[in-house]
């Protein structure tokens, strides 16, 4: 007997990374890319002009580096829950639909990574791959009051159940547009 378990975990086949998005700052717009850098502590490298930390100076032991005060303000964007935004491919033609608009780009629902080919709700409590990049899903991702300026009147609700998915960045890398998004699985 198939338990409910069993088929939340049955994901047969890889999806596709379509598009990548990053905005240099709030209310800006989104750029699309061929490929971003991913870090772990900060998320897509140039989102919301985002950088790689520095280097830590116990580690380098380079003269002349500022050290940090341990009370410093934590780096936007960091270890938190929304470092990557993903949307479904798949969900863009419902978007429209419900917007009254024959066609919605991607960069109009400002989400960083648009996917294909894979049930991307199915990813949003695990952990799983997008090329080198291994994310971790952290819940979904509720569309904000931008909708409405971006799609029309009706936008917020057309979005709503089609928001996608937020994660966090576990190993980073390069993300390229046409790499795999694929479960991880537990090493055993």
């Amino acid at each position: 007997m198939t338990t409910i378990h069993d088929l939340r975990s049955t994901l047969p086949r890889a999806g596709r990374l379509e598009w990548i998005g990053l905005r240099e700052g709030r209310r800006l717009p989104v750029r699309p890319v061929g490929e971003a850098e991913a870090h772990p502590l900060v998320g897509l490298l140039g989102d919301h002009g985002r950088v790689a930390p520095p280097r830590l100076s116990a580690l380098s032991g380079e003269p002349g580096e500022v050290v940090t005060p341990a009370h410093a303000p934590a780096i936007p964007g960091g270890p938190g829950r929304r470092q990557v935004t993903l949307i479904q491919a798949e969900h863009l033609p419902v978007i429209a639909a419900l917007s009254g608009l024959e066609a919605v780009p991607p960069e109009l629902l400002r989400r960083n990574l648009l996917v294909s080919g894979i049930a991307l709700r199915a990813l949003g409590d695990r952990r799983f791959w997008v090329g080198e990049v291994l994310l971790e899903g952290t819940g979904e991702c509720h569309p904000c009051s931008r909708m409405e300026e971006a799609l029309g009147p009706g936008g917020y609700n057309a979005v709503r159940g089609h928001g996608g998915l937020t994660a966090r960045v576990i190993r980073g890398g390069v993300l390229r547009v046409g790499d795999a998004v694929r479960p991880w699985q537990e090493e055993t």
